[in-house]
């Protein structure tokens, strides 16, 4: 049974070795876990996975090889929460929606800490209190144009700021493309120079240096021809950009083969004064937006990615951002970006059509002297030719 969970592993591109399951084998039969399907998963992964970046990709492959199984190792499992139909969910018309007040920043803060100085009990639907379902613009499940959402998954994206412990995941880089083109467009971006040792024949060089030695070979070297670019990619990641993973990775994977001079890091809706690289440790391993800033060489290319889809509060406000207390306003740090690296784009998987229902976007898209590009062949182009220039 597990040689072919060794292969669905396999297939899924994580980089185990025989010698590594060959110690799975020998910890299950000197039965050092219980046999449980929870402990096998935390086994299995231990020996198994040498990077946790391979963590997501060793989730699925699990979850495809063993899917029903956990059925016999659990008598009483719990019912998904994400099952539970939510019971104060409701559709409200325009009409409603448009007569909900909008508190505007401060004062929603402030109500906030009167309500929770005030609630002493769990409230569900209505317009005031902290709860679900309802009008009131704090709690989750419910409607509200601007409101602050404690707990609970978004649905209408419209909340300020959430309060909760969010976990994102990292872009994988090896995710295989789904068409060629986007390769081909990231190569309008390209600046060939020769570094490095004398790996590659150089045939011209060759034959001249033959036919100048009376026909004797005379073999001449030269370095490889090399994609001299240096590009800086941040991401947007978690939220919204959930609905375009997909394509992001696409585009992720892509840009590392393309670009061997790329540095990337992650921030979420707006960029602030840290940023990171790893999903999983963010809240551990910050790099200051200063240091990004005078690390990195003027004639760095930027490219944002991002949906720029978030409340235009977390863009122009101190203490705007969804998920901290922010000093300085997100716009900021964007002019600080631009002002660094003069070669810049935003590149937006958000469908093109719909970014003039965005507020959030048309802030973005000034900030960013409209250089904004959807995340298509053809958007793609345009913005590799603007880089260029």
């Amino acid at each position: 049974m597990l040689i072919d969970f060794f292969f669905t592993l396999k297939d899924a591109k994580i980089p185990v070795s025989i010698k590594e399951f060959l110690i799975l084998l020998e910890a299950m039969q000197k039965n050092v876990i219980n046999p449980s399907l929870d402990e096998f998963y935390f086994l299995s992964r231990t020996t198994l996975v040498k990077d946790e970046a391979h963590y997501d990709k060793f989730d699925k492959a699990f979850g495809l090889y063993f899917k029903g199984i956990d059925a016999i190792f659990e008598k009483n499992p719990e019912i998904p929460l994400e099952w539970l139909k939510k019971r104060m969910e409701r559709e409200l018309t325009p009409e409603q929606i448009a007569a909900i007040e909008k508190f505007g920043y401060d004062k929603l803060m402030d109500r906030l800490k009167e309500l929770l100085n005030e609630q002493k009990e769990r409230h569900e639907g209505g317009n005031k209190w902290i709860g679900t379902g309802g009008t009131s613009p704090f709690g989750n499940g419910g409607k509200n144009p601007e409101g602050i959402r404690i707990g609970g998954e978004g649905g209408n994206r419209s909340a300020v700021k959430v309060w909760e412990a969010r976990a994102y995941r990292d872009y994988d880089d090896e995710r295989e493309l789904g068409t060629r083109n986007i390769k081909v467009a990231l190569r309008r971006l390209r600046k060939f120079a020769r570094e490095g040792a004398d790996e590659e024949l150089a045939l011209d060089d060759t034959i001249r240096a033959t036919a100048n030695n009376a026909g004797y070979l005379d073999i001449k070297m030269q370095p490889e021809r090399k994609n001299n670019i240096k590009v800086l990619m941040l991401l947007d990641v978690g939220g919204t950009m959930d609905d375009h993973i997909a394509r992001t990775e696409e585009l992720f994977s892509a840009a590392k083969t393309e670009f061997k001079n790329m540095e990337f890091f992650y921030f979420h809706n707006c960029v602030y004064d840290y940023l990171w690289k790893n999903n999983r440790r963010r809240h551990a391993e910050r790099f200051p937006t200063w240091d990004i800033l005078r690390k990195y060489t003027p004639d760095t290319k930027l490219i944002f990615v991002g949906d720029a889809t978030m409340s235009p509060y977390e863009i122009l406000q101190a203490g705007g951002s969804i998920e901290y207390n922010n000093e300085e306003a997100g716009a900021e740090w964007l002019q600080r970006f631009t002002s660094t690296f003069p070669k810049f784009i935003w590149l937006n998987p958000e469908p093109e059509g719909l970014w003039q229902y965005r507020q959030s976007i048309s802030v973005i898209r000034q900030l960013m002297n409209n250089r904004m590009f959807p995340v298509t062949i053809e958007g793609l182009e345009r913005g590799m030719r603007l880089l260029s220039k």
